[in-house]
């Protein structure tokens, strides 16, 4: 029986994550009594939010790591069968204002990136979300040459973000992550501010991980070439 008691250590989660691997999602929402749905068109997030619960992540929309007392951000990610990543992954909402004095060190993303848990999950459209399978978990914070790497690509968009250049940011900027329009639907607008400093509303941005950044972890966790 999955338990959704908040883990007590690292190594708990680690192996209550391990206990998932091979399930369908079936499966797991039928021990949790949660209902399925039969595509993801309207709840894009419910894989991860069927195993936040399964896992006892205790943050919820608060913005700070899902498993605040270990440090531990959880982290889905849809690969194919073969392994390779079906999108980029999105790691927090980028803040267009406020960003005088703002660093890496200080950044949320930062703190949500210094140790992820990630499960991997089958997930090609071509299954039914029930029959989609989780994969191996595996614990990962980043090298000092990956910190770098972020922080690097961080400092670029976020100076673009103060310069007022926010509508000219597109998917080559940075290296391992990337800024894009994160919403609900066209209608959500955030304040952000132009090149002249005058406001105006924009699409809420989020902060992504590359699909060839999550493709080498996977390689080297999963030992999949």
């Amino acid at each position: 029986m999955i338990t959704t008691k908040i883990p007590e250590s690292e190594a708990e989660l680690i192996a209550r994550a391990q206990a998932l691997a091979g399930l369908t999602l079936g499966e797991i929402a039928r021990q949790e009594k949660i209902k399925i749905p039969k595509n993801l068109n309207k709840e894009k997030g419910w894989i991860g939010l069927l195993l936040e619960q399964v896992l006892g992540a205790s943050a919820g929309s608060k913005p700070i790591p899902d498993f605040p007392h270990l440090g531990v951000e959880l982290k889905t990610i849809p690969i194919d069968r073969h392994g390779k990543p079906l999108e980029t992954t999105f790691v927090c909402v980028a803040p267009l204002t406020g960003l005088v004095g703002a660093t890496w060190q200080n950044s949320h993303i930062k703190n949500k990136l210094s140790k992820v848990l990630w499960v991997p999950v089958i997930s090609e459209r071509i299954i039914p979300v029930a029959d989609r399978i989780v994969g191996t978990p595996f614990l990962w914070s980043p090298s000092v040459e990956e910190e770098q790497l972020l922080a690097q690509d961080w400092q670029e968009l976020t100076d673009m973000i103060v310069l007022g250049e926010v509508e000219n940011i597109h998917g080559k900027h940075g290296q391992i992550l990337q800024l894009r329009p994160k919403a609900a639907n066209s209608q959500a607008k955030t304040k952000a501010f132009n090149k002249n400093g005058k406001p105006f509303m924009t699409l809420p941005r989020g902060f992504y991980l590359k699909t060839a950044f999550t493709q080498q972890l996977i390689n080297r966790f999963l030992r999949i070439n």
